[in-house]
């Protein structure tokens, strides 16, 4: 199965598609609304600011069909902003909605500590996970965010702590993402899109 990174010009798509190479995936980019339509999996890389991100998609109408694909099971991953976006809102840009498939809203990290968060944290397990599967729970993975999703519901299945705890995994049947960025995070990272392809397949 091809795997179709979301190109929004604000990301680290190049990055994510050398990991999914070495990896032995086959993946193809997409900017268009019909791209989108025709993916057999969707992965949405993200770097940089909500309001950016949201705007591309918007201007590009890849909103309605991205949310679609999701809707009717295509499997997808969203990293970092990628998960972010997934959300009603985010304080980072409050005047944009996000994609809204997942209630509640990303906020600022706490200032107690040095922002933006960016460097090697565990994930604390909270429920079963699949992206997760056959890592070792001291893992390390590579963060760079100073914006999170704080509440967590029950698509929650791991959180890392930075200031405050927020989502880092989160699964709700076809739909994953991860705050992290498993492109940056060695092994464990790999093995994070090892498993979304196992899902893809």
């Amino acid at each position: 199965m091809k795997i179709t990174l979301l190109d929004c010009g604000v990301s680290n798509v190049a990055s994510v598609e050398r990991a999914l190479q070495r990896l032995g995936a086959e993946s193809q980019r997409a900017a268009t609304a019909e791209c989108v339509e025709r993916a057999e999996a969707l992965l949405l890389p993200g770097v940089g600011h909500f309001e950016a991100l949201i705007r591309v998609l918007n201007d590009r109408k890849l909103r309605a069909p991205l949310c679609d694909a999701i809707r009717r099971g295509v499997p997808f991953l969203g990293i970092c902003l990628g998960l972010q976006a997934l959300y009603d809102a985010s304080d980072e840009a409050p005047d944009l909605t996000g994609l809204q498939l997942l209630p509640g809203r990303v906020c600022a990290l706490p200032p107690v500590a040095k922002l933006p968060h960016m460097g090697w944290n565990r994930v604390v397990l909270k429920n079963q996970s699949r992206l997760l599967k056959g890592i070792d729970a001291d893992a390390y993975f590579y963060f760079a965010h100073s914006y999170a999703a704080i509440e967590q519901g029950e698509e929650t299945v791991a959180a890392c702590s930075y200031g405050t705890e927020f989502v880092a995994v989160l699964e709700k049947e076809n739909m994953c993402a991860v705050q992290f960025h498993p492109e940056k995070s060695g092994e464990a990272g790999a093995q994070v899109l090892r498993n979304f392809m196992r899902l893809c397949a």
